[in-house]
């Protein structure tokens, strides 16, 4: 369960997704003063110095009765009460969305406001600087024409742009607005960009940009991308089946934080990723101790590297320097790695997948059918990959409806090795899994999918496919390192519904 706050507009709290009342609006004011001073004491004649700009004597007592009510209201928040006054320590975001603290009005809140005001716009700016986007540069211009350093920063933009003209022409509207409104000439860093730009002399460099686009459709892991954003720039590992959305959300976050990675945005894969981060560095034919030229081609850059698809940690191993954020995908989880932050990530929610089955089909088809959706969401164990296939699928046969796919996913289990492409779609992920596993981890898998029951120890398994238990539990212990099943306690472990209908269909065409 996860708690966070808002200061943007109103002030707002969730838990997980869901809103909490946080009661009327001095209530509020209260709890916005201590989110301010996150874990920092405030004395009782603080926090109503702070909430009453003229303070009753019946302050006192209105005080403690908005404290119990934001303890009942949100009994897990860490609200601590000492010596006549309250600690706070919890999770504030900045959506970025309207003014600071709306609806509060206490000369504390204005000067806060203020505050606010000025770190975004210094934080905006500092944004502006490492993209140097032009179109967002003329809009920020636009609505301070007045500020010098955005100004500058357009002018360098559309000098690189190939636009010097425009670019001289800013200067000239800048100084224009400075002498009428204010009888001032542009400052320093104002005419000294002008003078590099009339000498023809200002340094460009053009970051590298080999992101892939992001998936306009991503959907869910809202708690995962949070926890990749607080842990970058430590190395963020992202482990799951085949099919899960590793690479998906590796990108999705990726392109939430590159803007604090100035230098470049890089994504590689392959089994010579030294190799390949060198070579978009523009170092030809790198040969030698690869890692460590990388370490020296970054050392003092700020690059943001996605590693896709990480089948042996050697590749890896050296390849992180201060200041950059490396991100790695992979199917297993290499515990031999130092100072990675993983996370693991299998299918979505019902209610995440639900949302992706709609954004893919029309959503009054899916609604129309929404238990019959649910039947076959569930069969692939709400795994992206899959939900956009079949979506897609019925996308493209308008006159079908949700409850024919499920007659025809049916259908294919007694199909043998004519299996349709587009079912070979779906099945992509365990068709590539089963490529990978031993004779052995592939006939326990089969036995164990066509039990009943969904969950299984190491004394059935042996069991079942005539092993011994000592062999059985490190296969099985392989197989859990691969997400085909999933460990519970010691001993015991349970199969995902899209693992049971793959590998109990015996499809050997699929599974060689």
């Amino acid at each position: 369960m996860s708690l966070r706050f808002s200061l943007m507009g109103p002030v707002r709290g969730w838990r997980d997704d869901e809103e909490i009342d946080l009661g009327p609006r001095q209530q509020r004011a209260v709890l916005a003063a201590l989110l301010l001073n996150n874990g920092v004491r405030l004395s009782n004649d603080q926090l109503i110095g702070m909430v009453w700009d003229d303070p009753r004597p019946s302050a006192v007592m209105a005080l403690r009765t908005y404290m119990y009510k934001l303890r009942k209201a949100i009994p897990e928040l860490d609200l601590k009460s000492k010596d006549g006054g309250y600690t706070l320590h919890a999770e504030l975001f900045d959506d970025c969305r309207g003014e600071p603290f709306e609806g509060l009005s206490s000369t504390y809140f204005e000067a806060q406001r203020v505050r606010i005001a000025n770190e975004r716009l210094q934080c905006r700016e500092a944004l502006l600087e490492r993209e140097l986007d032009v179109l967002d540069l003329q809009k920020h211009v636009a609505a301070f024409p007045l500020r010098e350093r955005p100004r500058a920063l357009l002018m360098q933009a559309l000098y690189r742009d190939g636009r010097q003209a425009e670019a001289l022409e800013q200067f000239h509207e800048v100084r224009s607005l400075l002498n009428e409104q204010l009888g001032l000439e542009p400052g320093p860093d104002l005419r000294a960009t002008h003078a590099r730009i009339l000498k023809g002399d200002v340094l460009l460099s053009r970051r590298l940009e080999q992101l892939p686009p992001a998936l306009p459709d991503f959907t869910g892991r809202t708690a995962e991308v949070a926890q990749a954003l607080r842990a970058l720039p430590q190395t963020v590992g992202i482990t799951g089946m085949h099919g899960s959305g590793k690479t998906a959300l590796a990108l999705h976050v990726a392109h939430l934080a590159k803007r604090h990675y100035p230098d470049g945005h890089l994504f590689v894969g392959g089994d010579d990723v030294a190799g390949a981060l060198l070579r978009a560095v523009g170092v030809e034919n790198p040969a030698g101790d690869k890692a460590a030229l990388w370490r020296e081609k970054a050392r003092g850059r700020r690059f943001l590297v996605v590693v896709d698809d990480v089948r042996d940690p050697a590749q890896i191993a050296d390849l992180h320097t201060p200041g950059s954020a490396l991100i790695l995908t992979s199917v297993r989880r290499w515990n031999e790695l130092p100072g990675v932050h993983w996370l693991k990530i299998a299918g979505l929610t019902e209610a995440e997948a639900n949302q992706l089955f709609r954004q893919v089909l029309d959503p009054a088809r899916a609604d129309a059918e929404a238990d019959v959706t649910d039947v076959v969401l569930k069969r692939i164990s709400y795994l992206p990959n899959p939900i956009r296939v079949l979506g897609g699928k019925l996308a493209g046969r308008p006159h079908w409806t949700v409850a024919m796919l499920l007659a025809q996913m049916e259908r294919e289990t007694t199909l043998g090795d004519a299996i349709p492409s587009d079912c070979r779609a779906v099945l992509a992920p365990m068709i590539k899994a089963a490529a990978q596993l031993t004779d052995q981890e592939r006939h326990l898998l089969q036995c164990f999918s066509r039990r009943d029951a969904d969950v299984i120890d190491v004394c059935e398994a042996a069991e079942m496919s005539g092993g011994d238990p000592g062999a059985i539990e490190f296969l099985l212990e392989a197989l859990a390192d691969v997400h085909l099943i999933e460990p519970l306690v010691l001993g015991r472990y349970r199969l995902p519904h899209f693992v049971r209908m793959y590998f109990g269909w015996r499809v050997p065409a699929l599974t060689s």
